[in-house]
């Protein structure tokens, strides 16, 4: 063949730092707003946004050039710094070190960006360790609760 084509459509899912409550109302949107330019800027495309206190859930297209890990690393670290740059009161915001990326088919898009969207109903019933627990289980990720969570 001669090209290479990828559809490369990536649910990711990650708190702050010990899930401390820190993405409010005051700043969420302009957050989502500057996430999103942080991905386009990798040349991806961001599809769904949505947090609550305590996590993100980002729904985007990666390019074929840069590793799921570098992504992460470049849209956490450039919203922390953002955050700090931008809001004098939010020092203390940090993301969790880890996250979870789990691949999305074209397929299945649509449910994904409804799941995205509903987060602040969603989590009336299920905390975020719940959620995540979930995930891991339904894509077979192994792990040891004992260390998930530091």
């Amino acid at each position: 063949m001669a090209g290479t084509f990828t559809f490369l459509g990536i649910h990711f899912i990650f708190s702050t730092k010990n899930r401390v409550p820190l993405i409010d109302k005051e700043f969420q949107g302009q957050l989502h707003q500057y996430i999103g330019g942080t991905v386009r800027g990798l040349k991806g495309k961001l599809i769904a946004v949505n947090s609550i206190p305590d996590h993100i859930h980002l729904y985007t297209t990666m390019p074929k050039t840069i590793s799921v890990s570098k992504y992460m690393e470049i849209i956490k670290s450039a919203s922390s710094k953002w955050i700090h740059q931008t809001f004098s009161d939010k020092k203390q915001f940090a993301w969790q070190e880890g996250y979870g990326a789990f691949s999305v088919s074209k397929s299945n898009e649509t449910k994904v960006v409804e799941y995205i969207a509903q987060q602040e109903q969603h989590h009336h019933k299920k905390s975020f360790q719940e959620e995540f627990l979930e995930f891991l289980k339904a894509n077979d990720i192994e792990y040891d609760e004992k260390y998930i969570w530091k």
